[in-house]
């Protein structure tokens, strides 16, 4: 059974067949003290396809199945499948482009994630890269906040954020981490192959990929606030990358 509002797919068959389908799955969660018997089968598989599994209380389930037989498992699929970071790089390549990523360093909000993956559409990027863990993917939430860019846009998911920053490395892609004390971002060049890392709504960018990136960049604040909501920096930062490159 699928609660169309959230893509959870609760009850142990229902999980069973969405593993064995081409369908993107996010993660399985299943509830506290049940692993015994086919979903104790069901946990195997998941983890042999590398999908991240997680225990929570009954309750929790319980709120989540939203009075569906959930059996103490439920899964997150994904409203669309995702790409790699190839398909990525080989769309710049296809367009005759400089590669131009967003990644978005544990992003945790849906309607975050999905409005950068707008942005992100919008000022001409070829992809988006996400974590698998701690970090929202692609749920019906994220795809309704993107207002249909998410049908448009390549969004991969890894497993390091940082080993991903040094493979892009390797590929010739500049990456710049967009946080504070850097350089103001209209006096820096990005009219090259490039990545704009953008951190979590409470944390900001992880201290490893921070450490990786090539150079931080900056968006000046004048007001009392220190800074704009992550999607609305990643707008400011994205469309001088678009500006710069046209």
């Amino acid at each position: 059974m699928e609660n169309e509002r959230n893509n959870i797919i609760v009850g142990r068959n229902a999980v069973r067949e969405l593993l064995r389908s081409d369908r993107d799955v996010d993660k399985i969660l299943v509830q506290s003290g049940q692993r015994n018997g086919s979903i104790g089968e069901i946990i195997a598989l998941a983890k042999k396809n590398k999908i991240v599994v997680t225990e929570i209380s009954k309750a929790k389930m319980d709120a989540l199945a939203e009075g569906m037989v959930h059996q103490g498992i439920c899964a997150y699929a994904s409203s669309v499948n995702y790409s790699s970071v190839e398909d990525i790089l080989e769309t710049a390549r296809q367009r005759g482009e400089k590669p131009f990523i967003v990644i978005a360093d544990e992003i945790n909000d849906p309607h975050n994630l999905g409005a950068i993956i707008r942005c992100a559409e919008g000022a001409g990027a070829h992809g988006v890269i996400i974590p698998k863990h701690r970090s929202v993917g692609l749920t019906g939430v994220v795809a309704k906040a993107s207002a249909g860019a998410i049908e448009h846009m390549h969004v991969a998911k890894v497993t390091n954020i940082a080993r991903t920053v040094d493979d892009l490395k390797k590929e010739g892609v500049w990456v710049f981490a967009a946080d504070m004390g850097g350089d103001n971002y209209y006096d820096t060049d990005l009219n090259c192959a490039c990545a704009i890392v953008m951190g979590s709504e409470g944390n900001g960018i992880t201290r490893l990929v921070k450490e990786k990136c090539d150079a931080v960049i900056s968006i000046p604040m004048y007001g009392r606030v220190n800074s704009f909501n992550v999607s609305t920096a990643c707008a400011v930062l994205l469309c001088e990358v678009a500006r710069q490159r046209r």
